[in-house]
């Protein structure tokens, strides 16, 4: 059974949609496509259908990643659908397990910055309303959030 990741942030058009990408990006160069699988969603419905905000990819673009996908919002069913929901702030964090009525699945839900292992942010800040810096800021922050996720993901499987 593979490992699938859900990425949330509010509106699946920034963050979100980046970091699923990245950790494609990274599962790929680690021949991991067969075992673990991503998707990203908004905790809104701001931004449905809409594709990744262009500078965003623009910043992804700069490290070799392309930003591929369709935002949609999170739903009831990403809960037994997904193995890890990946928030990338609390307000998300909170918005995700507030669906959870049963607190049933919080387990399965944590903050994306709780995986890296060179910088100390707690949240991935949203770059929508900022300057380009702030875009690749995130895609640093991601960068190194997504190959601690991946150390995670495979000590989990061999554990298991």
């Amino acid at each position: 059974m593979p490992e699938k990741l859900l990425f949330v942030c509010l509106g699946n058009i920034c963050r979100s949609p980046s970091a699923e990408n990245i950790m494609n990006h990274l599962i790929d160069k680690a021949n991991l496509s067969e075992t673990i699988i991503c998707d990203s969603a908004g905790t809104s419905s701001y931004h449905i259908g809409s594709p990744p905000d262009r500078r965003m990819a623009a910043a992804a673009r700069e490290q070799g990643i392309t930003l591929k996908g369709r935002a949609r919002q999170f739903k009831q069913s990403d809960f037994q659908e997904f193995d890890l929901i990946l928030a990338m702030d609390r307000e998300n964090y909170r918005n995700i397990l507030s669906l959870d009525r049963g607190g049933k699945y919080a387990d399965k839900v944590r903050l994306m910055c709780d995986f890296c292992t060179r910088h100390t942010e707690k949240e991935v800040p949203d770059p929508y309303y900022g300057g380009p810096e702030g875009f690749n800021d995130v895609i640093d922050l991601l960068m190194d959030a997504c190959e601690g996720l991946l150390q995670y993901v495979r000590d989990r499987a061999i554990s298991t």
